[in-house]
């Protein structure tokens, strides 16, 4: 029997986006792997930084630190050529359920900011994780849209999903 028929194809093209509300952005996606591997790969630095930045940007992570826990903090430093600064993403976890929840928030934009809630639900070894990001009024969602900085879940999904199929 071929061993590359025995590995789970990546799901192209799945990921879909929706604004639900005036300052909710639902972003999902199913991913051929278990709920404990999709979370892992969304808490642990190493794998984290793997599949995070879509590689279309350019950008390269310089430091990335995940403390995935409840009361815990987070914080990526960036890089991208032609920037002569770094770009600082941080924020705390509000709450963390192993396999189940993760809920962060993103404190760099400060006031406008989303919260943000990834759920894994797993049903026979397939993963659905759905994305909750709830920006504090409208009009810093519509800047997010704008910005293009909500449009990258597509190219991180198709990453995870690559790297889950390894």
């Amino acid at each position: 029997m071929d061993q590359r028929a025995s590995k789970p194809a990546p799901a192209k093209g799945r990921t879909t986006t929706e604004r639900v509300s005036p300052k909710e952005l639902v972003v999902t996606r199913r991913f051929n792997a278990p709920a404990r591997l999709v979370f892992e790969a969304w808490a642990t630095p190493e794998i984290f930084q793997r599949w995070w930045l879509p590689e279309s940007l350019g950008i390269k992570v310089i430091s990335c630190e995940l403390d995935v826990r409840t009361g815990g903090s987070y914080r990526l430093v960036l890089g991208h050529p032609s920037s002569g600064e770094p770009m600082a993403f941080f924020g705390r976890y509000l709450e963390v359920i192993p396999n189940a929840r993760i809920v962060w928030t993103n404190e760099e934009a400060g006031e406008a900011g989303a919260v943000t809630t990834a759920t894994f639900e797993e049903k026979a070894g397939v993963t659905l994780v759905t994305v909750h990001e709830l920006y504090p009024s409208k009009e810093a969602l519509d800047e997010a849209l704008a910005s293009a900085s909500t449009g990258a879940w597509d190219e991180q999904f198709e990453q995870l999903d690559i790297l889950l199929a390894a």
